[in-house]
């Protein structure tokens, strides 16, 4: 998809506030290119007093100034690594991934969307604790259950949300444009959560 942007493309808002699609690409490539140490983890929350939102936010904004054809092509070489990040392990990354694709590609308006299958395992990952904790406040999903229309999975109790996978997970980590593609009691309640 990356590949086949324009420069005007490049430069559009993504769905993740301050964040252009060239930053969108920037983050998801940075992780893949970067190596784990316990050692970096710890001196980066020491230095970013414990924000690790303003540290990723600064290293997307860095890595984003690379040339697009660097990004295009370290995507390309490092599609296939995987990664197991501590405190969410493998689905951590890759519920990061499909969301990022999507926040790059809807405001493009580009059905560049992976299987339900693959939005599975991002869902299981983001009703879990870690999940839960490393991608949406944990009172969000309190009193809902959440049903993926494309696919025979459920989860939770209370005011049903009843959608497509990708719109069923954008909404949980906060995206309120995928709230149109959702029906049911539960979608209000999520909707005021997430825009409060």
């Amino acid at each position: 998809m990356f590949a086949s942007l324009t420069p005007e493309q490049w430069t559009t808002p993504s769905l993740c506030a301050g964040w252009t699609v060239r930053e969108v690409a920037a983050h998801l490539l940075a992780p893949l290119e970067t190596r784990f140490s316990w050692f970096r983890v710890l001196r980066t929350v020491v230095r970013y007093r414990g924000d690790l939102d303003r540290y990723v936010d600064e290293q997307t904004r860095e890595w984003a100034e690379r040339p697009t054809d660097e990004l295009v092509a370290g995507l390309r070489r490092l599609a296939g690594r995987q990664l197991n990040v501590p405190f969410v392990g493998p689905f951590g990354p890759m519920a990061d991934t499909c969301i990022h694709l999507r926040d790059a590609a809807r405001p493009l308006g580009l059905d560049v969307n992976p299987p339900p299958s693959s939005w599975r395992p991002a869902l299981d990952f983001l009703t879990t604790t870690n999940g839960a904790r490393a991608f949406l406040p944990a009172s969000r999903l309190t009193g809902l259950r959440l049903i993926a229309t494309d696919q025979d999975w459920a989860w939770g109790e209370g005011g049903e949300i009843r959608g497509p996978s990708e719109a069923l997970t954008l909404a949980v980590t906060g995206r309120a444009v995928a709230l149109p593609d959702l029906r049911g009691p539960g979608v209000e309640t999520l909707g005021n959560r997430i825009t409060s």
